[in-house]
């Protein structure tokens, strides 16, 4: 419970002193756009940092090497909101997740997340989705990474390879942008707080970044079902990863 309410302070002490600085980044965002998204993320990616020290959290990468140049569609499973504290850890460029819109409740936190690029999907409205998906293929042509969870949802399957299915919709970013495609493996986060809240414990995450492909150039009906493709691929990192798990390496 401690580490729970040393996170949950650090996060709201963060939101409410950051205001000024939220205030100048904004303001510097007005005349140079990309200064201000760099900053931000330094900023956001230190505070997560903190965040994942001081809830015991001990990340392992694999695959970053696979990483190519340029702006990519990560693609990733989903058990915790510990996701998006690796994910921004671990890219090493400027990166925005799409999130469920149901994030821009919340004041000052929606201000930080709309520096750091993200989007917000209507999940309810397809007309609204589907302008998602623009802003994303627009993210991609500006050099900006982005970051989705095609499940939809945190998947609460205590197995970590039942991935729930993908929505196909949601790689349509990659194929518009011309961008390729990095499948991403997660395991260990929904460790950390998901699996006994309100409790924050340590955990050993690994994230595994897969072979880099672009959807045009996958067989024709692979290319028709690129979600299920891509969720195939992270299936098999998942797996790999339980085997080394399970022998200690």
């Amino acid at each position: 419970m401690i580490r729970f309410i040393l996170v949950a302070l650090l996060v709201v002490g963060f939101l409410i002193f950051s205001i000024p600085l939220l205030l100048w980044e904004n303001h510097v965002g007005k005349q140079d756009p990309e200064k201000q998204q760099a900053h931000s993320l330094k900023i956001v990616q230190a505070m997560f940092r903190l965040i994942l020290r001081i809830s015991g959290v001990q990340v392992t990468v694999r695959g970053q090497e696979r990483i190519p140049e340029g702006p990519v569609l990560y693609v990733g499973n989903h058990q915790s909101y510990f996701d998006i504290l690796v994910g921004y850890t671990t890219v090493p460029t400027l990166l925005g997740f799409v999130a469920k819109k149901e994030m821009e409740r919340y004041i000052l936190l929606r201000d930080w997340m709309r520096n750091v690029n993200c989007l917000f999907l209507d999940r309810t409205d397809i007309k609204a989705g589907m302008k998602t998906i623009l802003d994303g293929i627009q993210k991609i042509k500006a050099g900006i990474s982005v970051w989705i969870f095609p499940e939809g949802t945190r998947n609460i399957n205590e197995d970590v390879t039942e991935l729930l299915p993908f929505k196909e919709g949601s790689l349509k970013i990659a194929e518009k942008a011309g961008c390729p495609i990095v499948p991403v493996a997660i395991t260990g986060t929904s460790e950390v707080f998901e699996k006994h809240i309100p409790f924050i414990r340590r955990s050993q995450v690994t994230i595994e970044f897969g072979e880099p492909f672009y959807a045009k150039e996958l067989p024709l009906e692979e290319r028709k079902h690129a979600g299920a493709y891509t969720r195939n691929k992270i299936i098999e990192m998942l797996k790999a990863e339980q085997q080394i798990r399970r022998s200690g390496k």
